[in-house]
């Protein structure tokens, strides 16, 4: 009796079997009275094909694999009552031209540590799960984009390090799951992102170049580790996104590449199956058993290992034909454009899979163009993505941000443009780990001015980032402003926290994200105008911004007033839309901020003296780079 039967072959060919990894690959079973494990692998291409590993002394000519009905599919399957958990295996598959490929399994759950290349039979599915209510209430939610979204993003195998060398001191994923919530619930974040977290063999790739795309990579523990973290993240309210990467994968031999010999996974003309720049291959989507693959890798993610969301990586890079490309070095889709017309079905499939059978989690594209709808009904013509990265506001704030203050009045449109575009898709904000690497130094040495003028920028930075409209996402080490530029080979530069000013900058980032949660003001209408009102748009000259954020209620709106620049007011008058007692919330300038000391009240009266085209308004002093915060 097969594994593989005619329903599974029927659904792999439509790429309908959402299943698909309860089928192909490794998993433990029964022929006759021996229990063993099924080994199940999809070459087409190949003449033949035989399973390999430690259960046979890796003998090539012992455990041949037989083609399972219908022939013409490729799915070939053998039976192994020697084969063990944890044992270590491989495909040899022989070409039709004579060759001999050693590959890993793409189906694996478990992969070697690298820098070897084997899978490893592993049973994931006996852990025992504690996090139903987190599931529960995950599944109860409606309308997430009135929710509060604070992302950490975190690369588990730099956030910090043992100081002994075996396994380069990384924190296992049960040692890093208690760090890291420690850290996470203090801050008051949300969620976590997680990077690098899919099998990959070379740690500078930081997990974006995949070879186990259904494999939690070894570096950390085994997959039952990995449960664990998200399993404790869940049970103190912390929810869990994982970067996804089905935009391309590496050439490495015993990966997917031209995996039976031919091009299977990859579309197989290179003009489109092959990324120049960055020296890899590009999935075929428009094969259903590849399409197949991709859905069961995420559904795997969702449903079997709760996370949360899945931020996919590169989307931009799937949507154009020409993405990094010159000319002659792509193929138009069938009507002359540059849109990848099967990438697009491919999105919408998924990303109603995805959302439809798991209320509540979340699908995010990393998409750097205009492309329109991405977070849009597919009926509509979108791509049904929960969250599109504002990549545009990104480059906007960080070009602002790292000008001296002089210049910044000439740039003002730089950080109020974002909001002409705000309602065409649900946005997060992002300072990601792509904008603290490859000499572009990190958020604090982005900002201008002598050792103090650094912080303080980045605190008005951050201030402004957390009121403007969308969810937000900051990478690890920029919370406290860390000096250096991130490295995956090192931990975070934990000790400058012994530094008063980047404690200043952790305690102002911390009571941003309190306040980000405590007022629905700051996320409930994110989407809409009704949620933002710009005070003074228009402040150039002295760079100040001023705007209001509202909650549906209409009750407790928050005024912000940043000055980005060290220039100080003594009465800056500000209009306020409704004469209402505006309390303080927030002023950098006390002292557990660095400040001078607060000389801003406690409460403000507004009188009847039109300001910025209001009928009321408010006066205070003002200091250089300072953030005030009040709510009415």
């Amino acid at each position: 009796m097969s594994n593989f039967t005619d329903l599974d072959g029927y659904l792999f060919g439509q790429g309908t079997h959402y299943d698909i990894y309860k089928k192909l690959g490794a998993h433990k079973g029964k022929q006759g009275k021996e229990t063993g494990y099924y080994f199940d692998v999809w070459a087409p291409h190949a003449s033949s094909v035989a399973v390999i590993g430690e259960f046979n002394d890796w003998d090539e000519n012992h455990n041949f694999m037989h083609r399972v009905e219908p022939a013409e599919q490729g799915v070939f399957e053998t039976f192994i009552p020697e084969a063990k958990e944890g044992q270590l295996y491989k495909y040899l598959i022989y070409t039709n031209d004579g060759r001999k490929l050693y590959k890993a399994d793409p189906y694996a759950t478990y992969a070697e540590l690298r820098p070897g290349t084997a899978s490893r039979i592993y049973d994931n599915t006996k852990f025992k799960w504690t996090d139903q209510t987190w599931m529960k209430q995950r599944r109860a939610t409606k309308n997430f984009w009135e929710q509060p979204l604070a992302i950490y993003e975190v690369h588990p195998g730099s956030w910090k390090r043992h100081p002994r060398p075996e396994n380069d001191g990384f924190y296992s994923y049960k040692e890093f799951a208690h760090s890291v919530t420690e850290y996470v619930l203090d801050m008051g974040y949300t969620h976590v992102e997680l990077m690098g977290i899919a099998e990959y063999p070379f740690d500078g790739s930081w997990g974006y170049q995949v070879t186990g795309y259904y494999a939690p990579t070894s570096r950390y523990g085994t997959p039952d580790d990995f449960m664990y973290l998200i399993n404790y993240l869940h049970k103190n309210g912390i929810g869990v996104i994982l970067d996804w990467v089905p935009a391309h994968f590496p050439k490495d031999a015993h990966g997917l590449a031209d995996f039976d010999g031919q091009a299977l996974y990859e579309y197989a003309d290179p003009r489109k199956g092959e990324h120049p720049d960055w020296g890899t291959k590009i999935f075929n989507y428009g094969k259903p058993e590849v399409k197949n693959f991709l859905i069961g890798s995420a559904l795997q993610w969702v449903e079997q290992y709760h996370i949360d969301g899945l931020r996919v990586d590169a989307v931009a890079s799937m949507l154009y034909l020409d993405y990094g490309k010159k000319p002659g070095q792509w193929i138009p889709n069938e009507h002359g454009g540059n849109e990848n017309l099967e990438a697009i079905e491919f999105f919408k499939h998924i990303n109603t899979l995805i959302r439809g059978r798991n209320p509540g989690a979340i699908m995010i594209a990393e998409e750097s163009t205009a492309w329109p709808k991405i977070t849009g009904d597919v009926e509509n013509g979108g791509l049904n993505f929960s969250y599109k990265w504002n990549m545009g506001w990104m480059h906007d704030f960080i070009d602002y941000m790292k000008l001296d203050p002089y210049f910044r009045k000439d740039n003002h449109n730089r950080m109020t443009f974002a909001m002409s575009y705000n309602e065409a898709e649900r946005y997060i904000l992002v300072l990601s780990h792509d904008e603290v690497v490859h000499l572009k130094g990190s958020m604090l040495a982005k900002m201008p001015g002598l050792e103090i003028d650094k912080y303080k920028n980045l605190m008005a930075g951050y201030a402004f980032m957390m009121g403007h409209p969308g969810k937000k996402l900051l990478f690890m080490g920029q919370d406290f402003a860390q000096g250096t530029e991130w490295s995956e080979a090192r931990e975070l530069d934990w000790y400058v926290l012994d530094n008063p000013n980047h404690r200043h900058v952790s305690r102002m980032f911390k009571e941003l994200l309190t306040i980000y949660r405590n007022y629905p003001a700051m996320y409930e209408q994110d989407v809409s105008w009704a949620g933002f009102e710009w005070i003074n748009a228009n402040d150039n000259y002295r760079s100040i911004f001023s705007f209001v954020r509202k909650a549906k209620n209409g009750k407790n709106s928050l005024l912000f007033v940043i000055n980005m620049t060290p220039m100080r007011y003594d009465d800056y008058k500000v209009g306020v839309p409704e004469n209402k007692k505006c309390k303080l919330l927030l002023d950098s300038e006390k002292e557990m901020f660095g400040g001078e000391g607060g000389k801003i009240k406690d409460s403000y009266t507004p009188i009847k003296e039109e300001c910025d085209g209001r009928e009321y308004s408010i006066a205070f002093p003002v200091a250089p780079y300072q953030v005030a915060v009040f709510v009415y």
